[in-house]
């Protein structure tokens, strides 16, 4: 008789958030970020033409598309990564709660304070897992004394599904930590300084399934208090996490609505050829 495989909790875990948003009472969204028109060129190449877009509160968009086709620009432009590479020049709007985020009077660094990233590969600091994430609140003035500081690497530790981990051991190195667990420090630093928009840009490429679905489903847990805005290449993926979904193609976006309704019927035949694999 063949051996029954039991599913990992982390699966069980996910499964479970899942079925509860399947459930849940439908709610009202207001839109945290609004891009209008946002044009991205580095150098004399063209990068992004003409993209609108409007990004909802406490919920999850999944942005979409082959390689090279601006997502991942695009997600920049939203903390103003961009602004680091000389040859980059950026056009059009992107407001945070009505406030024009690439405004003159707009501080950078405290912008990504308020829109944090996690990227492709995790990168913690060669630091103990204590100050990964002390480091944020620490610079930016958040804490007023040991104890606070303390406190906040507690709680956004135990945000980011990690805490019980590594509770005996916030003096170890983040790097001594596997690769899942690590994406997970990378996200408790994030949002250790009470950030309102997290960014993902692929954060599941390097990991294995377990790390995914854990992954997952803290991304489920953190949409209850978090925008969330996540760079895929995993339709199934998309599919799972997200409320809303944006497919960029060439620089352009092509199509954008409720994730469920894109995927079982989309507006556009490029978007059904994506989808299911035609291209891409």
């Amino acid at each position: 008789m063949e051996a029954k495989v039991e599913a990992h909790p982390a699966i069980h875990m996910r499964t479970a958030l899942m079925e509860d948003a399947r459930n849940a009472p439908a709610e009202k969204h207001e839109t945290k970020v609004l891009a209008r028109d946002v044009n991205v060129f580095y150098g004399p190449k063209q990068a992004l033409y003409d993209i609108s877009l409007k990004i909802r509160d406490r919920s999850i968009t999944s942005l979409i598309g082959p390689s090279g086709c601006g997502k991942s620009t695009f997600l920049r432009c939203l903390n103003r990564m961009n602004d680091v590479i000389e040859s980059c020049r950026v056009t059009g709007t992107i407001e945070l709660d009505g406030d024009n985020i690439y405004a003159p009077t707009v501080d950078p660094v405290q912008l990504r304070a308020a829109v944090g990233m996690v990227f492709q590969k995790p990168n913690p600091f060669p630091k103990s897992i204590f100050e990964n994430v002390a480091y944020g609140p620490r610079i930016h003035g958040l804490a007023n004394s040991k104890s606070e500081l303390e406190e906040i690497v507690v709680t956004s530790l135990k945000k980011a599904g990690l805490f019980e981990e590594v509770k005996d051991r916030l003096n170890d190195t983040g790097t001594s930590l596997s690769g899942g667990q690590q994406q997970r420090l990378c996200i408790a630093r994030a949002i250790s300084v009470n950030p309102e928009v997290i960014l993902m840009d692929e954060p599941c490429s390097a990991l294995d399934p377990i790390a995914t679905a854990r992954i997952e489903a803290l991304m489920e847990e953190l949409k209850q208090n978090y925008c969330i805005v996540i760079v895929t290449h995993s339709m199934q993926q998309a599919a799972r996490v997200s409320q809303r979904t944006a497919f960029f193609h060439m620089g352009y976006l092509i199509e954008e609505g409720d994730t469920t309704e894109m995927f079982t019927n989309p507006r556009l035949e490029k978007t059904q050829d994506y989808i299911t694999g035609r291209f891409g």
